[in-house]
């Protein structure tokens, strides 16, 4: 870990992130590693969650048992590639509340433009884990923690399966309070703002679309 930035090379994640970039494995395979890989770097974007203790008792004796304290998490999705990412993690942590963020990125300008905006209340007592599959630019991600700070988040989280450098400048630039869980960092964005060597397009690859 380095400048609040985690690279997850456990070998699972990284053979299935392999397979991920090809680009003849097909949008059923794609979706279905996603959803693996979320379950595989969960571990890693909760690992320090707030602890308690509560008493419980086993079959055998009474016992102070560990226990995540506070409120349930909040998982927000960046739409649309997002939600490939929150289905894996959902399996796991099912209390979590929910929330979603649509962007989309101006084709000229790379800039993020708004559609979307529903996220869970009391965001200020929960622990915040934004989700998309690509930290490109870093526009968009930098523009949805924009607006979960509005709405009181604090402890934010971003996780996401590839990250350029300039979308890794640009989040620390603008949120450096903001820890980044990532599978690889790639070498660089191209004209069209996509990430190199990359997977394509997530949300397209996730979806059959184009």
């Amino acid at each position: 870990m380095t400048n609040n930035v985690t690279v997850v090379t456990h070998p699972l994640v990284q053979h299935k992130l392999t397979i991920m970039r090809e680009k003849d494995t097909s949008s059923k395979s794609f979706r279905q590693l996603l959803r693996e890989i979320s379950h595989l770097m969960a571990y890693e974007v909760t690992r320090t969650l707030p602890m308690t203790t509560k008493r419980i008792e086993t079959p055998l004796c009474e016992m102070d048992a560990p226990m995540i304290e506070g409120k349930k998490l909040a998982l927000i999705s960046i739409l649309r590639a997002g939600n490939g990412l929150l289905d894996g993690i959902l399996e796991l942590i099912p209390a979590a509340r929910v929330g979603f963020v649509g962007l989309y990125r101006d084709p000229e300008t790379l800039q993020p433009v708004q559609y979307y905006f529903k996220v869970p209340t009391q965001l200020e007592d929960r622990v915040t884990i934004v989700v998309d599959p690509m930290l490109a630019t870093g526009n968009s991600s930098v523009a949805a923690v924009d607006l979960l700070k509005k709405s009181g988040a604090r402890d934010i989280r971003f996780m996401c399966l590839l990250a350029a450098p300039e979308g890794i400048k640009r989040m620390q630039g603008a949120h450096p309070d903001v820890s980044i869980v990532t599978a690889a960092i790639d070498s660089h964005l191209n004209d069209h703002g996509y990430i190199v060597p990359g997977l394509g397009d997530a949300g397209d690859r996730m979806f059959g679309t184009k």
